[in-house]
């Protein structure tokens, strides 16, 4: 899979090719920790999907926090990350992406790319991956991020998500990883149809109910899935959030 690395630690050939064996070693830890992590966070509950058990196995999820937290990475809570935002614990990512029942070649929009794990993870599935932040710094970074990584399939753009990216739409599949009490229109506008889109509904300052919305010959199926937590969508969001 594109993006994961599993390397088994051989102290005889790595010494005797001059590897740094450290970074080996190291390496093997973190392939062992998503392993656990796919075992007790994600098997244990409701996460079946095989494609989107084997992304989660494979993609390096600490090397999209700084270093002071990789010890913390494959842990079941979110992280911070710059900008006052986080990055969503495994078994959300998990959830989300199989909500959204992607297939290979269809086209998906995220909307809040923050640290750039869950485009790196959809990307995995699909290559047609198109990720809006509205914040500068951390579609620069993580922009970067997916670059050095070579999720290079992964477009980013600096941008208000409000308003989606049309110059890419239509989408199969749109994924907001943000809170909002309403449904932007542009992104149903921007909607597939047969498409879904997945979103944290309700209050922005307290909780959100995961709903996956399908859109079924011009109208809006709605299931709620379950009670989350999201930092806010902010720009129109937030304005429309105070008339």
């Amino acid at each position: 899979m594109k993006g994961g690395k599993k390397i088994v630690c051989f102290l005889f050939l790595l010494f005797g090719m001059g590897f740094n064996l450290p970074f080996f070693c190291e390496e093997d830890i973190y392939t062992k920790l998503r392993e656990k992590m796919v075992r007790h966070q994600l098997l244990s509950r409701d996460i079946t999907d095989e494609m989107v058990l084997e992304v989660m196995r494979d993609v390096p999820r600490h090397l999209f926090v700084d270093k002071r937290y990789w010890n913390q990475a494959y842990e079941d809570y979110p992280l911070p990350i710059d900008e006052g935002q986080t990055i969503s614990q495994p078994y959300i990512v998990a959830l989300m992406t199989q909500h959204l029942a992607l297939k290979k070649g269809e086209k998906v929009l995220e909307i809040g790319t923050g640290s750039g794990y869950q485009a790196a993870i959809l990307s995995c599935i699909t290559e047609n991956v198109y990720s809006v932040e509205i914040r500068e710094k951390l579609a620069k970074k993580a922009a970067e991020t997916l670059k050095k990584l070579n999720f290079n399939q992964v477009k980013v753009k600096w941008k208000d998500g409000y308003f989606g990216w049309e110059e890419y739409a239509p989408f199969d599949a749109i994924i907001v990883t943000c809170a909002a009490n309403h449904v932007p229109p542009p992104l149903i506008s921007q909607l597939k149809e047969g498409g879904r889109l997945i979103i944290p509904l309700g209050s922005t300052l307290y909780f959100q109910t995961l709903t996956l919305i399908t859109k079924k010959e011009g109208k809006l199926n709605v299931k709620h899935i379950l009670g989350v937590r999201f930092v806010p969508m902010v720009g129109k969001a937030e304005e429309k959030r105070g008339k």
